[in-house]
């Protein structure tokens, strides 16, 4: 894993933005992993300031969302669908064809988790996995206890990640206790994942997911097993971890050697 650890939120939403333009202006039709959510929320909207600022081109971009709750149909307001559109799709120049959110309201989920498996694969896999991550060590709605090596699937949520939904603006106390989300290891078959956190409530977690034993019952930790995987945390966030003058230190040394110095 290689930690970057930022002074603020601000900055850890920009380090994330440019990763993510910088993969697009190299590979245009690329394929993004997507999440929701309260941490997200700053990077969309520097992807819109890259766009709307700099031509920053998701024409030909390709996206796969995280997950999506049972039940609720993609106009619905409270649905990632929606979500996406009002924070993303609809503030930047995106094939609405290009997108992809699991149909929370499908007649028959386990058909549509297989579809939506089968779509990742025929788009040619998830370049860059961007994920948040929960108080409980989750990713995506991969709950603890969730197995390391599940694919797309219905999960029943826990309170925890119910009371986080229920603290998003305009969201009703009463959200659907299933959801459809992509398992881990459909996330750890992105060619890279990019990992935010901010905050120092996250802080115990995120130590837990960088320098604890690989566990179920803390999802997160399964990243580990990933050859490229970026943490981008700010110094909140980076107050629970043992190593961080280490981390500070290596990704010093990261950025000199590709800046061509030693």
């Amino acid at each position: 894993m290689r930690i970057v650890i930022e002074p603020d939120a601000a900055a850890v939403h920009r380090r994330a933005a440019a990763r993510i333009a910088a993969l697009i202006r190299r590979r245009p039709a690329c394929v993004l992993g997507l999440p929701t959510g309260r941490t997200p929320l700053a990077l969309y909207r520097e992807l819109e300031r890259l766009h709307r600022e700099e031509g920053l081109d998701f024409s030909s971009v390709v996206t796969f969302n995280l997950d999506e709750y049972v039940g609720l149909a993609p106009d619905h307001p409270e649905s990632f669908s929606s979500y996406m559109r009002r924070n993303l799709f609809e503030r930047v120049n995106i094939d609405p064809a290009h997108t992809h959110v699991p149909r929370g309201d499908a007649p028959d989920l386990a058909a549509e988790c297989e579809a939506y498996e089968r779509a990742i694969r025929e788009a040619g896999g998830i370049d860059l996995q961007v994920l948040g991550i929960g108080v409980t060590g989750h990713i995506a709605f991969n709950e603890p206890g969730s197995s390391l090596g599940s694919r797309t699937r219905v999960k029943t949520l826990t309170r925890a990640s119910l009371e986080a939904g229920a603290a998003h603006p305009g969201a009703t106390p009463d959200r659907p206790r299933l959801a459809i989300t992509m398992g881990v290891a459909t996330i750890l078959a992105a060619r890279a994942c990019l990992l935010l956190a901010t905050g120092r409530e996250k802080a115990a977690t995120l130590r837990d997911a960088v320098e604890g034993p690989i566990t179920a019952q803390v999802p997160a930790t399964a990243l580990q097993l990933h050859a490229d995987v970026t943490v981008i945390i700010d110094e909140p966030a980076a107050s629970g971890l043992v190593r961080r003058e280490y981390y500070i230190e290596m990704e010093q040394a990261q950025r000199r050697l590709e800046s061509g110095g030693r």
